[in-house]
């Protein structure tokens, strides 16, 4: 069965045709590439690969696995030597079907954002998923988070190889599909959020006294000291605050601070 679908895998090319523009990077060579990569072999044995942990570089030179490690055939199905002949294939076919647009999408935002930034910025660029794998023969969902960064960026600013960490979550999370969320530090060292639920652009209609309170929210300001300042009522605070946050789209007051820290109001 493992070779009727390394074989299958061979055959297709269903993913990988949404990283060909990662591919088509101008891509410099890296002296310090195998040293990095034995640096997390070594370092990934040291910390222990403790249940529903895995470790993995997707390598976008030539769109495979640079690095794996953990359990992934016991929580996938899909034996090692797939990934090892067909990486990210592989990882993408395990993928829960309803979560596979929107990690597409996803990668075309980290793919465009990435490249706008400076190479400071670029450095402290990092991102985050919640998503569905399907195991290949129960056919058990199994919801994980990961979080990833750039563990590879040659001289010319270029992204080849990513840092994956992703463990498997005992519950489902709150949401209900693929998630997913970026981060990076501008070089005047604020830092920039932005969400799946985020505004799809900066042009947040937030009327004056929202904007007034956003901004005491962002400088650590309770609901009581709001009050006082503008002289309203507790509950007309909190009637602000529930605008402010159904107008950002943000799910909680956490999510709403992010994304106000990363937009101009």
């Amino acid at each position: 069965m493992d070779k009727v679908l390394l074989k299958d895998l061979k055959r297709q090319d269903k993913y990988t045709k949404f990283f060909k523009e990662w591919q088509k990077q101008e891509f410099k060579d890296h002296p310090d590439e195998s040293k990095v990569l034995q640096e997390l072999e070594i370092l990934s044995k040291n910390i222990g690969m403790r249940e529903g942990f895995v470790i993995a570089c997707f390598d976008y030179r030539n769109l495979d696995l640079a690095f794996f490690t953990g359990n992934v055939e016991e929580i996938t199905g899909y034996p090692e030597s797939i990934f090892r002949e067909k990486g990210m294939e592989a990882s993408f076919s395990m993928i829960h079907p309803d979560d596979r647009p929107e990690l597409f999408r996803f990668q075309k935002i980290v793919f465009d954002v990435f490249h706008q930034l400076t190479m400071k910025e670029r450095h402290s660029f990092e991102f985050s998923y919640t998503t569905r794998w399907v195991h290949r023969t129960t056919n058990e969902i199994i919801w994980t988070v990961g979080k990833a960064k750039p563990f590879l960026i040659d001289s010319d600013g270029n992204f080849a190889i990513d840092l994956h960490i992703i463990i498997q979550l005992k519950n489902q999370p709150k949401v209900t599909s693929y998630d997913w969320n970026y981060s990076y530090q501008k070089e005047d060292g604020s830092r920039v959020y932005v969400s799946k639920s985020s505004p799809k652009d900066n042009n947040v209609k937030l009327t004056k006294k929202e904007k007034e309170i956003a901004q005491m929210i962002l400088d650590g300001k309770k609901s009581i000291e709001v009050s006082e300042l503008l002289n309203i009522s507790m509950n007309t605070v909190g009637t602000h605050r529930k605008n402010i946050l159904k107008k950002l789209n943000a799910r909680n007051m956490g999510e709403m601070i992010k994304i106000l820290a990363s937009y101009d109001f």
